[in-house]
């Protein structure tokens, strides 16, 4: 069964309803837990008042069915949410202040959903990143006025968002030195999620002056990976390989690609790691030396990120599998 809600009936369930009374922090009083209504699922979500315009909310639970929420024309803060686990899990999403237009969302009962999101109103992100209030112009397109659609990018969870979603998440602090802990992870956060946008800016600036021999160049960059797998040229070689400058094939490489060099390289590895292993013929340690892991834990953590699955387990499953069909 499908429950179709507007998004003000559906916060009002989960923040405001008298049968889903919050329970604030003992310690912490700017930290308040709400108890997913039990009428649509089990979980949680909290709610953290780290300072006047901006909040971080975290969110763990399972729904019973589908949700449908459907919203009008809103203003919108800026805004980031990282999602832990569920159908998107591993990705995020990264949005500027404006009119947020009306639409529906679909919320998924198939799997436990969790994430990390954090409003930040415009005022205050122009005093963290402007010069007296003032936003460089290269930032200016994160604040756009209330008739305009604001700013909005998605994309793959880079390794130390990772780690500073883990730091905040386990935060070992309580009283006004958690606050200004996860204050700190926020920020941290929101420096990483900015520094992509200025990326995705030189990106878009230097694409214009991608021509045909600089895009076969940089195809050519990515089947030298694709041989080089174990052992893979630093990014200064393999642009002196393929003849064009470091940077152009850095920035070209995520306009043709749509990630980074290190990004493609990495999503290579675990993917012909998981055919090795697929294929039943080597072990996890020799799977993860084939394509350049010298750390079998690091390996089997990449890996367990990439799919979802230990590499050990996946293996023993595509074994048994193998015996069952003779």
């Amino acid at each position: 069964m499908t429950l179709i809600l507007s998004l003000s009936a559906y916060q009002e369930l989960v923040y405001e309803s008298e049968e889903n009374q919050p329970t604030p922090d003992a310690s912490d009083g700017f930290d308040v837990t709400h108890p997913y209504p039990v009428k649509l699922g089990n979980g949680y979500t909290r709610c953290i008042d780290l300072r006047a315009g901006l909040n971080l909310d975290i969110g763990n639970y399972q729904l019973h069915d589908e949700i449908i929420t459907k919203s009008s024309d809103r203003e919108h803060q800026i805004e980031y949410t990282f999602n832990l686990l569920g159908m998107k899990a591993g990705s995020y999403g990264f949005f500027g202040s404006g009119l947020a237009p009306g639409e529906s969302l679909e919320h998924s009962s198939i799997q436990p959903t969790a994430w990390v999101s954090v409003h930040v109103e415009p005022e205050l992100f122009c005093q963290w990143f402007g010069h007296k209030g003032e936003l460089p112009a290269n930032l200016q397109p994160l604040i756009r006025k209330l008739d305009q659609k604001y700013y909005e990018r998605y994309g793959k969870t880079t390794s130390a968002m990772q780690m500073a979603l883990q730091q905040l998440l386990g935060c070992p602090y309580q009283g006004n030195t958690k606050r200004v802990y996860l204050e700190s992870k926020v920020w941290e956060l929101m420096a990483l999620q900015v520094d992509q946008f200025l990326e995705t800016q030189t990106v878009e600036t230097t694409s214009k002056s991608l021509n045909a021999e600089d895009i076969e160049r940089i195809h050519y960059a990515s089947e030298i990976l694709l041989t080089r797998l174990d052992q893979p040229p630093s990014l200064m070689e393999l642009a002196r390989m393929v003849g064009i400058n470091d940077n152009k094939l850095k920035v070209g490489f995520k306009q043709v690609f749509e990630t980074t060099v290190f990004g493609y390289l990495h999503d290579c590895r675990m993917e012909r790691s998981r055919q090795m292993l697929a294929a039943g013929r080597l072990t996890v340690t020799e799977a993860a030396k084939a394509v350049g892991f010298a750390n079998r834990g690091y390996f089997a953590a990449s890996f367990r990120r990439k799919f979802g699955v230990n590499p050990g387990i996946y293996l023993n499953d595509k074994r048994q599998k193998s015996k069952n069909s003779v």
